[in-house]
């Protein structure tokens, strides 16, 4: 199975929180089709950006957002 990650970053408004300085501004670096890619991108954003202390990227999981036991709609359902 598929497990999806979404990489992605921007300035905080402080460093020691999770809260972004303006959303519009959000860098989406990509989805990846497992965690050792999605973390390459992750680390490779993060290592540019190592100079700025506002500056944070993430990893997603984006497998984690769905409940699987949960009956999808036909859209839903992607193999």
């Amino acid at each position: 199975m598929q497990r999806l990650h979404l990489v992605f970053g921007g300035e905080l408004v402080d460093p020691t929180k999770s809260t972004f300085k303006d959303v519009e501004d959000i860098h989406i670096v990509g989805i990846f089709p497992d965690y050792a890619t999605a973390y390459d991108a992750w680390k490779a954003e993060a290592q540019r950006t190592v100079d700025n202390a506002h500056m944070r990227y993430f990893i997603a999981h984006l497998h984690r957002l769905r409940d699987e036991e949960a009956a999808a709609s036909p859209t839903e359902e992607l193999g």
